[in-house]
């Protein structure tokens, strides 16, 4: 069969997906991206946040009237939007064929066999007992590559629907997770981007204590040039961990710490770690022990019970904290969180107003971070020839992929992808810098 894989949320989410295109290569059939003229197309997808939804919905339809033209044979939805609204999709979603649970993803050769065979497949499995090996089909550049080193979380954040879709936090083994990486770096992967919902914990349920520390002085014995981390919580920086990151020199001095809030009350109901004066702390210390270092955050507008007060706190919080990088969203009410019943929910359009103000402020600190690379020589990845802008883009070590800005540099000769070379910054705009490559 010609199976079409579409996924859809985060690059946790395309770890999925890419082991599934390698199961069903395996087993002799013919993998794409292309759900025109598939027997089956798997749309794998995000049920986290209501925009997730409507575009995981939009996906539906749109494969829904392919099949209707006769150019698609079968729709199968997986992920977490089936495992959250099974019954909804069934009863309002006609033009799915097949639906498959975040813990099934190893079943996907059969569910898709039985499909073939005009069945209607429905697989559930345990979401705290999924395994998170075997071979993957990497489908983004060859230079650089997500590994997945736990699934899972044991946060129960208020807000948060994850553990309900995901299970609890299970770590894969140091010598799983390193046999991955060698083959991922033999395959020629230069950045390496460490990814589970939280990497802080690693180990601790396989080990009985943290291991990111040992992993990552295991890692950097590999040929990578880059070694990246997603998602460091706060509450999981100890000296040994701060002293490997600042010494390494493949681990790149980038962090991103989802800190979500720093008022005081707003981080105790919402399960988080802290307050404003321990957040603060944390952050001068590390960039004290981490020279160079930029930092990347998520943060919320409109949590149940922010007040103006705690949003004005904000705001002065990611100006005098120097965060580089954020990621600002509106909060969701999302039904199954504890969140969604608790008193003070914030007005949609006050929460909007307080996103718009809080992306323009934290603009201007990143226009400023910007400005101070004016003239310095910076170590860039190269992503290739962008015929838009007319010249070559890469990122920086404080850029990663796909969330953050762009480097746009001038070469006098053939710059190949997955090439890193040095760019002279010359000039910054709208989040991006431009430059000149220094022979």
């Amino acid at each position: 069969m010609k199976i079409a894989f579409i996924s859809l949320g985060c690059s946790k989410n395309l770890i999925n997906t890419e082991q599934m295109m390698a199961l069903c290569r395996a087993a002799g059939h013919q993998v794409s991206g292309d759900p025109e003229g598939a027997d089956v197309a798997v749309l794998n997808t995000c049920g986290f946040i209501d925009a997730a939804k409507s575009e995981a919905i939009e996906h539906i339809i749109a494969l829904g009237e392919l099949k209707g033209e006769g150019k698609l044979g079968k729709l199968l939805v997986c992920g977490c939007l089936s495992q959250r609204y099974r019954e909804d999709i069934l009863s309002d979603l006609p033009e799915v064929d097949g639906l498959m649970g975040t813990g099934s993803y190893d079943d996907i050769v059969s569910v898709v066999e039985e499909m073939a065979k005009g069945q209607f497949p429905q697989r559930f499995g345990d979401i705290s007992a999924t395994s998170e090996e075997g071979e993957r089909l990497i489908t983004g550049a060859q230079y650089t590559a997500f590994l997945k080193i736990a699934e899972g979380c044991d946060n129960f954040c208020a807000f948060c629907i994850i553990p309900y879709l995901r299970g609890r936090y299970r770590s894969r083994s140091m010598d799983s997770v390193l046999s991955e990486a060698k083959a991922l770096a033999d395959s020629g992967v230069k950045e390496l981007i460490l990814i589970a919902q939280d990497i802080g914990p690693y180990g601790r349920d396989l080990y009985g204590e943290r291991r990111l520390p040992q992993l990552l002085e295991e890692l950097c014995k590999l040929p990578f040039r880059w070694i990246r981390l997603h998602y460091l919580y706060p509450d999981h920086f100890d000296e040994e961990l701060v002293k490997v990151i600042a010494a390494q020199p493949k681990i790149v001095k980038y962090l991103d710490i989802p800190l979500q809030h720093c008022a005081d009350h707003l981080l105790k109901a919402m399960n988080r770690w802290g307050t404003e004066a321990s957040l603060t702390a944390l952050l001068k210390d590390l960039r004290k022990k981490i020279p160079g270092l930029v930092l990347r955050t998520s943060l919320i507008c409109g949590l149940p019970g922010e007040t103006e007060e705690d949003f004005e706190a904000l705001c002065r919080f990611v100006t005098e904290t120097g965060i580089e990088r954020a990621g600002v969203f509106q909060y969701s009410r999302e039904e199954g969180t504890r969140a969604a019943d608790m008193p003070g929910q914030v007005p949609e359009e006050v929460a909007q107003q307080r996103v718009e103000r809080l992306v323009e402020l934290q603009s201007a600190v990143l226009d400023r971070y910007n400005e101070s690379r004016l003239g310095s020589v910076m170590e860039v990845l190269c992503e290739g020839y962008d015929p838009q802008m007319g010249c070559y883009a890469g990122r920086t070590y404080a850029d990663s992929v796909e969330v953050d800005g762009r480097v746009f540099f001038t070469a006098a000769g053939l710059v190949p992808a997955g090439e890193f070379v040095n760019v002279r910054i010359t000039g910054a705009e709208d989040g991006d810098l431009t430059g000149e490559i220094e022979e």
